[in-house]
């Protein structure tokens, strides 16, 4: 069947992704409530958003194409390539190279997805990174040289989950995030039983799987498949920003001068896309189904 997807929809998708990158950035103050090894932690905090994630689908579809494959590996190897980029970098080189994803969706998604990206968009899209340059600049290093190549893999791991959830559009993005985050438990698997976090480190897991992973997923799901693939990895760059911010609130770590420019930059950069005008005469998207 054919459905019109009005400016009011795609406004409402926006915010949906808003939502999903603002409960990701809660990320960093959660995890300091936990006391465990990185790894370990990613793979408890996939199994607890796997529940999560299970109670909203039902049950589990065993039925496997190659795009529903490829985006549960793909999303897989995105949390596990940043939680060992993190561990072998300083945690600014890791966000920040894991969002070079924009880079390499407008690169691929123009040939796998027939999505073509602009110059305005090719703008948008260095504009935001520049800012997160600016942002992390006090942290940033040129050295941990294997930890920076594993965060430009995480973000092209980022950026091929997008574009093969964008191709199995018949497919449900939960389904492959389930999959996605019980693959990462399987890996993690080795490193959990190294060790047994405390009472404080099991209710940062459950808050991280649930809250921080699992419900912003369900918007995600909700927004990719009816956003084009750049505004699915653009407008999440706000996680990173946010991120600092609560710890700034909660923690009352202060952000410098060339933080609050970049952060400045990049938020700017994200309304700007995310609220651009549309096309003349091209105020609703067909979209087949």
């Amino acid at each position: 069947m054919t459905e019109k997807i009005h400016i009011s929809d795609r406004v409402r998708y926006n915010i949906y992704l808003v939502i999903a990158a603002t409960l990701w950035s809660f990320g960093g103050v959660l995890i300091k409530l936990i006391n465990w090894n990185s790894i370990a932690i990613a793979g408890m905090r996939s199994l607890f958003a796997a529940m999560f994630i299970l109670g909203v689908i039902k049950k589990p579809n065993f039925k496997f194409s190659y795009k529903k494959f490829f985006a549960a590996f793909f999303y897989a190897s995105m949390l596990t390539l940043f939680v060992c980029s993190t561990k072998m970098t300083t945690a600014a080189n890791a966000i920040l190279l894991q969002y070079t994803a924009p880079i390499y969706v407008g690169i691929f998604g123009a040939w796998i997805l027939k999505e073509k990206v602009g110059l305005k968009d090719w703008i948008c899209i260095f504009a935001i990174i520049g800012g997160m340059i600016l942002f992390f600049i006090d942290n940033l290093t040129v050295g941990n040289y294997i930890g920076n190549i594993l965060g430009i893999l995480s973000g092209v791991s980022f950026a091929f989950m997008v574009i093969f959830m964008k191709l199995g559009h018949e497919e449900d993005p939960l389904q492959s995030m389930f999959w996605g985050n019980i693959l990462t438990t399987l890996f993690a698997v080795p490193f959990i039983f190294q060790s047994m976090p405390d009472g404080k480190s099991w209710l940062g897991m459950f808050l991280l799987g649930t809250l921080q992973i699992g419900l912003p997923y369900v918007f995600y799901s909700k927004a990719v498949k009816n956003v084009p693939a750049i505004d699915a990895v653009l407008i999440p760059m706000i996680e990173p920003i946010l991120n600092p911010v609560w710890v700034f609130l909660f923690i009352g770590e202060i952000p410098g001068i060339w933080a609050i420019l970049g952060g400045s930059i990049v938020l700017i950069a994200i309304l700007v896309r995310a609220y651009r005008k549309p096309i003349k005469g091209k105020t609703k998207v067909q979209r087949t189904i």
